[in-house]
């Protein structure tokens, strides 16, 4: 059998889904059949959609719970989040709406769009549940990943510009506070094969990416840094006061608070390349020290490549929220035509996405000693939070679970 010509390639990448590192069920997932409600009413907004699903017994919005997507590429959907919030571990949309709360699931026309481009559809969502509420129920406005940094300038905005948004209370769900984590061995892979296929590269480039990523790289052999776009974020985020000050600011961790991470070690080789498009790829954990090997890349040319960088910590097996990166790049990579030759190994399935000390905001990413730290040693006021929680154990990013869901329930109003 002859060799595949760099069209084939090229045309039946491109013919399938995207490669995307977000949450989400697997390929390989067997399908439960189940569908979502219906909603109670569906709200037209600037930048997005909001699903609106009234609590039981209520006639119409009294006790609004605003929930944001996170990110992801595209637009959102509703069988998206129902697949998240109801049909995984702990059904958090029915228990919801058993306690009597209204649950707005808070939807974006492009979900890696600019974080502040979105923070506009969020404050009109906000807008729109005070003027339908009745009765006078303050809101909870938050999200989950991203969404939770969406709603957090929307409200810290709101309130730069004196206006009343009637919030008591903002919650973050695994959102990266203070950055979350893509390895750069697949950062710099997405990047190797953008002529094959643009769309890995475009999401690891695009402009939600650049401001959640504690560091980016835009090429495959770019230095590892804080990106302009972040740069920017962050210097926004001061400019409205980094949180919103009236309503009580609570989170949850899906990773744990003891100091303990993954057994992901630093330097293991993740990934490997075995067909004859990708024989001589081998992707591996991020390693502290100078010059540290992360990737060796060959996709289809006979030349390889490899991929070193200096001053990274420990990071893929550190205590946290964590993401199928290696995963899903080589699930889809096995599900193209064997005849093209871009079988893969997976090794380690799974790396830190949002550290836990990030999505408490208690610490830095910058070393060991912060992304290890005993949380539960900290002193609660060294983060932004009022309050949170953390996981009983390290767990998929954004994993709806009973455990967090109860506690984070317990204090709606």
């Amino acid at each position: 059998m002859s060799e595949p010509t760099h069209e084939q390639i090229v045309s039946e990448l491109r013919s399938k889904p995207p490669i995307t590192l977000a949450p989400g069920p697997r390929l390989d997932a067997e399908p439960h059949g189940a569908l979502p409600l219906p909603p109670s009413t569906v709200w037209d907004l600037p930048g997005g959609t909001a699903w609106v699903y009234y609590g039981e017994g209520n006639p119409g919005l009294v006790r609004p719970v605003i929930f944001a997507d996170g990110f992801n590429t595209g637009p959102s959907s509703l069988d998206f989040s129902w697949e998240i919030m109801e049909f995984g571990d702990y059904a958090l949309i029915s228990e919801l709406r058993r306690r009597g709360h209204d649950v707005i699931l808070l939807g974006f026309h492009e979900r890696s769009a600019s974080i502040l481009d979105n923070s506009k559809t969020a404050q009109a969502a906000i807008m729109q549940a005070v003027a339908e509420r009745q009765g006078d129920t303050p809101l909870a406005v938050g999200g989950f990943s991203m969404g939770g940094l969406v709603t957090r300038h929307a409200l810290a905005k709101m309130e730069s510009q004196d206006i009343d948004h009637q919030t008591a209370l903002y919650f973050s769900y695994d959102s990266p506070h203070r950055g979350a984590w893509i390895p750069i061995a697949l950062q710099a892979f997405a990047h190797y094969i953008k002529d094959l296929d643009s769309r890995f590269s475009d999401q690891i480039n695009s402009p939600a990416a650049r401001q959640l990523l504690w560091r980016h790289i835009e090429k495959w052999d770019g230095t590892p840094d804080r990106s302009d776009e972040r740069a920017a974020f962050l210097a926004e985020m001061q400019a409205v006061g980094e949180w919103p000050r009236r309503p009580r600011l609570i989170g949850v961790a899906n990773g744990t608070g003891d100091g303990v991470g993954t057994d992901v070690r630093p330097g293991e080789l993740a990934l490997e390349g075995k067909g004859l498009s990708v024989l001589g790829t081998k992707l591996y954990t991020q390693t502290p020290g100078d010059n540290e090997l992360v990737a060796k890349l060959r996709v289809v040319t006979l030349k390889t490549n490899e991929v070193h960088r200096s001053g990274l910590p420990s990071i893929d097996g550190a205590p946290g929220g964590s993401l199928e990166g290696f995963g899903i790049l080589a699930d889809a990579f096995n599900a193209l035509s064997p005849v093209l030759g871009f079988k893969t190994d997976v090794r380690i399935r799974s790396h830190c996405f949002v550290p836990a000390v990030s999505a408490v905001d208690i610490r830095g990413l910058e070393t060991d000693e912060e992304l290890y730290a005993n949380i539960s040693a900290l002193p609660q006021e060294d983060s932004g939070l009022d309050e949170f929680r953390l996981a009983s154990r390290n767990e998929g990013h954004t994993l709806v679970t009973q455990e967090l869901c109860t506690w984070l329930l317990d204090r709606l109003p």
